[in-house]
Formats: C-alpha cells, sequence, structure tokens
C-alpha cells in the first residue's frame, strides 16, 4: 500500500487524464461540500430553535385568564374568567409533581417610576418568589423576592439592568429607593434576561404588595404558572388536564370553551418542535447523502473507463506474473486516493464557508431562529471515513472486474 513505485505510477496515471481527473474530484468534493452545508443549517436552525425558548424553562405549564365564548351552567358567554390565590393553592394542594409555581400579577399599563429627579415609565409585575425559576431571571447584585416579602407585602423591589442603568449609571442601585405609584419602594437586587430588551425593563415586586397597590387588595391574578420538573411529556400534558379540571370546577365555563382561560405547555410545544427539527435534519442528511452517493457513482463509472482503456496494460501485467491483488489493489487505491482528496477539500471549504457565516451573524447581532451554524468534529471526521469507505467499494468493482482479465484476452484487446 505504501510501495512508491505504486503511487508514483497512480500520480502518473492521474496527470495523464487531468481533465477526467479534476471533473471526478468536483463531483465528490461538491457532494461533500453541500453536506457540510446542510448540516451547519441544521445545527443553526436547532440552536435557533433553543434560542427561542432560551428565556423561560422549558417545563413550564402556564395558564392565562380569558373570556368565555360559550354560555355554561345557566351562565352567558362573555363572562371574564378571574384567577385568584385560591387557585394558586389549590394547584399546590391537589396536583402532584409541581416543581416550582408562581401567579402573576401583571401591569398592562406601564407606571411612572421615580428616583430623584428622573422617571421613566416600566412595566410592573407582581410574583411569588419562585418566579425566579420559571422566568429563568438571572440575579446579577442583592436577592429576589422571599416568602417574608409577600407575608408582609413589603415594599420591595429587583429591577431589571435598563432600569438600574438609567437611575443610577455605575452606582450600586442596592438599598436606594424608588417611586412608584406615590409609594416607595427599597431595591433589593437587579437581574439579567436573556429574553430581549422588553424583558430586561421589568420592576418584580412581591404579589401581595402588587395586589394591594394595582387590584385594591383583592386577591385576583392574571397568570397561573408551574414547572413540572423531570416529568415526561404525557406527565406534564396529565398534570395540565388535572389543572384544567381545577379551573373548571372553580370558575363554571365550559369544557371545551378554549378562550375562557388559555393554556400554553412548554414541553409539550418543546418536543414538537423538536421532532419538526429531527424530521429536518434526517432530509438534509439524505439530501446530502445522495449528493455524495452521486459523486461516488461518479467515481466508480470513471475508474470502469481506466480499467478499459488500461485493459492491455493490465494483461501484460498478470502476463509478467502481476497477482490479482496487486492488480485490485492499485485500481482500489487510486480511486480511494481521488475520493479522500476530493473530500477532504470538499469538508474544508464547507467548514469554511459555515465558520464565515457564523462570524458574520455574531458581528452582525443576529437575534432571530437562526444562531451559530457550526460543524461537529465528529460530524465531518463521521463523514470523511464515510467517505473514504465509499471510495473503496467505488473502485472495488472495476478493480474487480480488472483482476478478473485474461491476459491472452488482453493483450489482443482493441
Amino acid at each position: 500500500m505504501f510501495d512508491f513505485d505504486t503511487w508514483q505510477e497512480i500520480f502518473f496515471t492521474l496527470r495523464q487524464n487531468k481533465l477526467r481527473t479534476a471533473l471526478t474530484a468536483f463531483a465528490v468534493s461538491w457532494g461533500i461540500f453541500m453536506l457540510m452545508l446542510l448540516m451547519g443549517f441544521g445545527a443553526g436552525l436547532k440552536n435557533g430553535i433553543d434560542w427561542g425558548f432560551r428565556d423561560d424553562a422549558i417545563n413550564r405549564v402556564a395558564f392565562y385568564a380569558g373570556r368565555t365564548s360559550k354560555a355554561h351552567a345557566g351562565l352567558p358567554r362573555g363572562k371574564l374568567v378571574k384567577f385568584t390565590n385560591r387557585d394558586y393553592d389549590e394547584f399546590n394542594r391537589s396536583i402532584d409533581g409541581i416543581e416550582h409555581i408562581t401567579g402573576r400579577v401583571t401591569v398592562d399599563a406601564q407606571h411612572v417610576v421615580r428616583y430623584q429627579d428622573q422617571f421613566s415609565a416600566f412595566p410592573l409585575r407582581g410574583v411569588h418568589p419562585e418566579h425566579l425559576h420559571i422566568e429563568k431571571t438571572i440575579l446579577t447584585s442583592g436577592r429576589y423576592l422571599n416568602q417574608f416579602d409577600l407575608d408582609q407585602s413589603r415594599k420591595v423591589a429587583v429591577i431589571g439592568p435598563d432600569v438600574a442603568e438609567l437611575f443610577f449609571g455605575e452606582k450600586d442601585p442596592l438599598g436606594k429607593w424608588i417611586k412608584i405609584r406615590n409609594t416607595m419602594f427599597q431595591v433589593i437586587g437587579t437581574y439579567w434576561d436573556e429574553g430581549g430588551e422588553f424583558e430586561r425593563t421589568i420592576i418584580y415586586l412581591p404579589l401581595t404588595t402588587a395586589q394591594l397597590l394595582f387590584r385594591n387588595s383583592e386577591p385576583k391574578l392574571n397568570h397561573l404558572i408551574f414547572t413540572t420538573g423531570n416529568a415526561s411529556v404525557a406527565d406534564s400534558k396529565a398534570m395540565q388536564v388535572k389543572a384544567e379540571e381545577i379551573l373548571r370546577a372553580r370558575h363554571g365555563y365550559a369544557e371545551d370553551d378554549k378562550r375562557a382561560v388559555y393554556v400554553n405547555n412548554g414541553l409539550e410545544q418543546y418536543q414538537r418542535v423538536i421532532g419538526l427539527t429531527t424530521a429536518i435534519h434526517i432530509v438534509l442528511w439524505i439530501v446530502g447523502l445522495g449528493t455524495i452517493i452521486a459523486g461516488i457513482v461518479g467515481v466508480s463509472n470513471i475508474m470502469l473507463i481506466v480499467v478499459k482503456e488500461r485493459t492491455k496494460e493490465i494483461g501484460l501485467r498478470k502476463a509478467l506474473g502481476a497477482t490479482p491483488g496487486s492488480i485490485i489493489q492499485l485500481i482500489m487505491l487510486e480511486s480511494i486516493f481521488v475520493t479522500a482528496m476530493a473530500g477532504y477539500v470538499g469538508l474544508l471549504f464547507g467548514v469554511l464557508l459555515v465558520e464565515a457565516v457564523n462570524w458574520v451573524l455574531q458581528q452582525s447581532g443576529f437575534d432571530g431562529p437562526f444562531q451559530n451554524p457550526v460543524i461537529e468534529l465528529n460530524i465531518g471526521l463521521v463523514a470523511l471515513a464515510l467517505l473514504v469507505a465509499a471510495g473503496a467499494i467505488a473502485g472495488f468493482i472495476p478493480a474487480r472486474k480488472a483482476a478478473q482479465v485474461e491476459p491472452v484476452n488482453a493483450l489482443r484487446d482493441e
């Protein structure tokens, strides 16, 4: 395999047929180049989906109060469903497997927030302490809300980076007092949120304090959200069904009324999207491998032509004592060499182009459904190994045919 004369002969044959060799190599290079592009595209799509789910816990189940669209139990359609603290308590008491749970009071109208002579409008949310884990909020200083804050309806706030930058600049905001709706709140923490600019402008307050200020002390909630821990999609769905049964029993709306309460099962949605991307990934592999196979078939056909052209030469070799094994080795080495070198070039250019696209996306700060397209090293190595193996197979058929040539018939071949 490493005989110098053999390789010298292979290179001489390739130089004698430069155009044919170049076209054959291009077909193989293009195949693996396209496979790398498709794999990079598939990785970018999957990363984009993960990026889209970065803001909240994937295993969350969220319930949003709506308005009935059907008459039920003597009540007309159009009744407003109003969650309360008792719904929160009932979830905690009756649903097994809840990991984290929170009620949420959202203040849609942005309230003016003041610090000394500065002021601006920011959205407000009243939440339970476990909202930290459900929203995947990242604390950057201080602490988050705790149960004591809720029990005492304390006037404390956790502020986002945009709020901290506007009011305090480079100063430490912890312990400072801001005014919301003529009430002073002490800043006890700051956070970062990957969900985008809006999520970084929110001011978090204890749920009971928000109800006191914005719901006239009524224990009303806008949303109920919990996470399901390590539950499967089926178990998560069962917990969702149990929660819906509780809400229907407490608020009296029809089972098939989808507008009374809107439900978002994050795990179910995530698995559905992942299933779609897996299918897309498989299709991309099929397309890419199909392109490579087309190139390999081209290599095999070219090697058949080579064998036909060298019939007399092969016959003379066998007449001089060359074994069938040496003939097979010569043809297969040529096929493997062309396939491997062309595959490496295609692999290299494919990786470079994907990396270039990734660099451009990062430099532009692109935030969208296509993120960080990369080609994992193992995928590239597996693709190259498959290509070499395919090259060996492509060369074996013509090599076997060459080894079966009868010297007498070959020497008089036209």
